[in-house]
């Protein structure tokens, strides 16, 4: 029983990874007043271009760089279309999913057909430390020992951070105390969509050394619940991913258990979902939204 435990614990952290860096990628750029649906086609274009560019450069750090500075440019783009044009933020994100995981897939049919349509690496091996719990991927260990800590200090201890949180919460007194709203809100969507990027390539330089249709396989969508489940907080944040990779990694071991092998299959497979909205149910009511969200800023 304490070894399926500890198994558990350890299949939890390596599955909220990407999750992980998607979902603080997306509290940056909302604590900035911007709602990026994008997430899904950000991560499933840097699991494409991550590992193409491992493959053709035989360089799986040059994979992981691509994909990052996919998820800026993505980034980038979004800041175009929802700042500077002031389109909706919702039909923006969503078109920019739809597109970015169309085009891979097209992409990945022209490039990679005379190889059955799939590319493969060999993928980055886990460090193991002891124990499955201490068996990770060095992106795990830097997910969590770095990023989310470094992403706290910069949102809540530095002058970036609050000037970003000065613009999601009231863009106008930003702008009259000298700050730029829609430099500041692109430089939140750049390093939030890099952030998107790493999640994708994750799954392909690391977790599986493959790319496949539909890899990403929702990991956005909850990505942007478990921010509001964490109300744009950091740690709280980390803590819903937890929670979401602990009930997947749960329902793997029970479709080994014999008196649930009845069960349909898809049944067990909703569980993280179920999850995600029954958590959302419990805290989503009366959420603290930063005071501009969704609101396009123009100087008057």
């Amino acid at each position: 029983m304490i070894e399926t435990v500890i198994g558990i614990i350890g299949a939890a952290l390596r599955i909220s990874t990407p999750i992980l860096f998607a979902s603080l990628g997306e509290v940056i750029t909302e604590r900035a007043g911007v709602l990026n649906l994008s997430i899904e086609g950000t991560m499933y274009s840097g699991a494409f271009v991550g590992i193409t560019v491992a493959y053709q450069t035989n360089s799986l750090l040059a994979g992981l760089i691509a994909a990052m500075i996919t998820g800026i440019l993505v980034g980038i783009l979004m800041g175009f279309l929802s700042v500077t044009l002031g389109v909706n933020q919702h039909v923006a994100g969503l078109g920019l999913t739809l597109l970015l995981i169309s085009a891979c897939n097209t992409v990945n049919r022209i490039l990679f057909t005379n190889d059955g349509g799939q590319v493969r690496v060999t993928p980055w091996k886990p460090f193991d430390f002891g124990g499955p719990i201490f068996s990770q991927y060095w992106l795990t260990y830097a997910a969590f020992l770095i990023v989310a800590p470094a992403l706290w200090w910069l949102m809540w201890r530095s002058g970036i951070g609050l000037r970003i949180r000065a613009v999601g919460e009231n863009p106008e007194s930003a702008d009259v105390a000298g700050i730029s709203v829609s430099r500041t809100r692109y430089f939140a969507l750049g390093l939030g969509g890099g952030l998107m990027g790493l999640g994708g390539a994750f799954i392909t330089l690391a977790f599986l050394g493959s790319f496949t249709i539909n890899i990403i396989n929702g990991r956005g969508w909850v990505a942007i619940a478990l921010v509001i489940f964490g109300r744009w907080n950091i740690w709280r944040t980390v803590t819903g991913a937890l929670i979401f990779a602990l009930v997947s990694a749960t329902q793997q071991q029970l479709r080994l258990v014999p008196a649930l092998s009845h069960l349909p299959f898809e049944i067990l497979l909703a569980l993280p979902y179920l999850a995600v909205i029954a958590g959302l149910a419990i805290t989503g009511r009366n959420v603290p939204y930063p005071g501009a969200y969704l609101k396009p800023y123009r100087r008057l």
